[in-house]
């Protein structure tokens, strides 16, 4: 990742190498932040946009209702930080990440006294799983470490401690040659990616799992289901088995570090013919147009530099 000039924390810009936490802060020790993960993306028209600004911001507030910690700005102040930061570092294309921790004022599982702190981060982040990957689709593997269970892990928040397990499944796909892993819930149903949403395609009807399941409801995943049933498409959530995610006729990822990444094969399992089907080259093609080609469909989902 390339040093970039500034970095937004606690109400001021600051340089980079400025940025810094005491290592006594407390959620350092213990996970309890939050944060979202947001794409910039120039256009073809030169211009520059964030994607779904106010629908990230909502989930971050959302998500600190969830752990009871109370962001001391409001967000109509953080839309404008992340503008602000992205033109501190003169950036028309990057990722941005709003992160939302506890200070260092004491130490404990139990403690109370401690100041909510607020950073806005941007930076260069090309495709997550590689410009390959977006055009052939990648291997998956199911991995042995479940998805946390709803009433275990608080699975509508994106905080950071929940993400030990994603960490967990990933390196463990990657040391066995896989690109990405697929995580089941404990009852063995198909849940998520590592850190992204994970769709199925059989007999021309698009499937994802619902809400209610153990998943992060991602932003990337409610724009490809209004995208495929505004196209007329059948898009229905649902729960799914791994063995039935073996015979789909198209199986792709959703996320925003992910975008629309085609899975061409799953635990060594072709996926239908090994290349990218019709429905997720499409999708993964409309979604692209949006956010980076001169597509107005959804004109509520940016927010121009």
């Amino acid at each position: 990742m390339r040093k970039l000039e500034k970095i937004w924390i606690d109400g001021k810009l600051v340089a980079w190498d400025e940025a810094r936490v005491h290592v006594l802060t407390h959620s350092l020790h213990y996970g309890m932040a939050a944060f979202e993960g947001i794409r910039c993306y120039k256009r073809a028209d030169g211009r520059a946009s964030i994607f779904r600004l106010r629908d990230h911001l909502d989930r971050l507030y959302d998500s600190c209702k969830i752990i009871a910690v109370q962001i001391p700005y409001t967000q109509e102040a953080l839309a404008e930080v992340c503008l602000s930061v992205l033109r501190a570092n003169n950036l028309l294309e990057a990722y941005l990440r709003p992160l939302v921790f506890l200070g260092d004022e004491s130490m404990g599982i139990g403690a109370t006294d401690l100041s909510t702190r607020v950073a806005v981060i941007a930076y260069e982040w090309g495709a997550y799983l590689g410009e390959e990957g977006l055009r052939r689709g990648i291997r998956a593997k199911v991995s042995s470490f479940s998805r946390y269970p709803v009433n275990a892990g608080m699975t509508m928040g994106k905080l950071t401690g929940q993400y030990i397990n994603s960490i967990l499944a990933k390196r463990e796909a990657l040391s066995l040659g896989f690109d990405e892993a697929i995580m089941l819930d404990v009852d063995g149903y198909v849940a998520e990616g590592s850190g992204q949403n994970v769709f199925i395609v059989r007999r021309g009807k698009l499937i994802t799992p619902p809400p209610s399941a153990a998943i992060l409801a991602g932003i990337t995943r409610d724009s490809v289901m209004r995208m495929a049933r505004d196209d007329g498409l059948e898009a229905v959530e649902r729960v799914f088995s791994r063995d039935e995610m073996y015979i789909a006729d198209e199986v792709f990822f959703a996320g925003t570090a992910t975008e629309v990444t085609p899975v061409r094969e799953v635990d060594g399992r072709t996926i239908g013919s090994g290349e990218p089907g019709p429905i997720t080259k499409k999708l993964q093609q409309e979604y692209f147009e949006i956010v980076k080609g001169a597509k107005t469909r959804y004109p509520e989902w940016l927010t121009f530099l």
